[in-house]
């Protein structure tokens, strides 16, 4: 075995258990430390079958990226933890933005059509609809990548996104006789919301607060949601949790927070540190208006942690199904090369509440279906209502 395949295997090794800075944790996470980790132990298993491939195999090696993406994957799942995962750099990246609320782009959606081909909408007053791009151009390159039907919609739109104020370069065919155009344009700040309202159309006496994830921004938007809701028609509210998968642990929290007047939130522990309380300082500003919680199977983790607080203090009903189970939490280490491994490192409970682990919260509203059906009144609103008005 030469001294670079030699190198590249101990590279591998370090790049598994060795980690730099901490990137923004995510499920039910998302803290912030730098933590460093030995090698354990030499691997002579994992060398000798190395070597063995490199020496015999038929086929040639894979790209080292590709073989460590792989070793670690392999790790993993010898690891026998359902939460602790590993995420390339483009995925890690684009979800530690949704995470964070924004991001530096270029203000397009991406669609793809029936032949894969990607394809541009300008979202008005971003950078592209400025310099000219116009719905349907065809994307066809930006900067070094070139696009084809392969080409991942997360290689796109990590390709598009970039720190705000850099320059990126685009190509794109324009239809309808396929005009080759490029535009160099200035990526600027685009907000990613967590959250989206409206009038229940019903009752417009119902607002539902729909959190599609628990991010950074999160309880902000929440109570500008709220205020927008009661300055319109809404009196009561449902914070549709459905299909929330969590996010950011401390966000969760603090979105508890905004409806509680005081107590314990959740309460955490790390290994061989000791039990951390989060609590109600002072009454949450939203504290005081009649609300009810959806929920379903698909809740999960800091969803969880709003659900659960609420539902303990008996401050609101959850509506819908059983959900997730998920009381663990990940800390996210950014690797050298931007890819991340997300390591369980934490459990949580709700005080008052029994275990959560795969068994979830029992809605105190329970339904056999929590989801809406094609052409049939949403069951989930329908039972809010009932709740609020009947």
């Amino acid at each position: 075995m030469n001294s670079s395949r030699r190198n590249a295997l101990y590279n591998f090794l370090s790049i598994i258990l060795m980690v730099l800075t901490v990137g923004l944790a995510f499920v039910a996470g998302f803290l912030y430390r730098d933590r460093f980790g030995p090698v354990s132990g030499d691997l002579p298993i994992l060398r000798q079958a190395y070597e063995l491939l490199e020496q015999h195999g038929y086929n040639p090696m894979p790209n080292p990226p590709v073989l460590e993406y792989g070793m670690i994957r392999g790790m993993i799942q010898a690891y026998k933890d359902p939460f602790t995962s590993f995420a390339e750099p483009v995925q890690h990246e684009l979800l530690s933005q949704s995470l964070e609320g924004k991001f530096g782009g270029i203000g397009v959606t991406l669609q793809r059509d029936a032949q894969n081909v990607a394809f541009v909408v300008p979202i008005p007053g971003g950078p592209a609809a400025k310099a000219g791009v116009q719905e349907g151009d065809l994307l066809v390159q930006i900067d070094d990548l070139v696009i084809t039907g392969e080409t991942t919609t997360d290689q796109i739109i990590g390709a598009a996104r970039g720190a705000v104020g850099s320059k990126v370069h685009i190509w794109i065919n324009r239809p309808p006789d396929n005009k080759r155009l490029d535009f160099i344009l200035t990526r600027e700040e685009i907000a990613l919301p967590s959250v989206t309202s409206y009038i229940e159309p019903s009752d417009k006496r119902l607002g539902i607060i729909q959190v599609h994830i628990i991010a950074a921004t999160t309880p902000n938007e929440i109570q500008k949601a709220v205020s927008d809701l009661q300055n319109r028609t809404a009196t009561h509210f449902a914070l549709d949790l459905r299909n929330n998968g969590g996010g950011l642990l401390e966000s969760g929290v603090d979105t508890a927070r905004l409806f509680l007047t005081s107590g314990s939130v959740i309460q955490q522990q790390y290994k061989g540190e000791e039990v951390k309380t989060f609590t109600v300082d002072k009454p949450g500003p939203l504290a005081e208006i009649p609300l009810v919680i959806l929920v379903n199977q698909n809740t999960a983790s800091a969803a969880e942690i709003i659900s659960g607080a609420l539902q303990a203090q008996h401050r609101a009903q959850l509506i819908g199904t059983h959900t997730f189970g998920k009381d663990t939490i990940q800390l996210v280490f950014e690797l050298k090369d931007k890819s991340s491994l997300n390591v369980t490192a934490a459990h949580w409970w709700v005080p008052g509440i029994p275990k959560l682990g795969g068994v979830g919260l029992q809605p105190d509203v329970p339904l056999e279906n929590a989801d809406p059906q094609p052409d049939q009144p949403d069951p989930s609103i329908v039972a809010a209502i009932g709740v609020f008005f009947k």
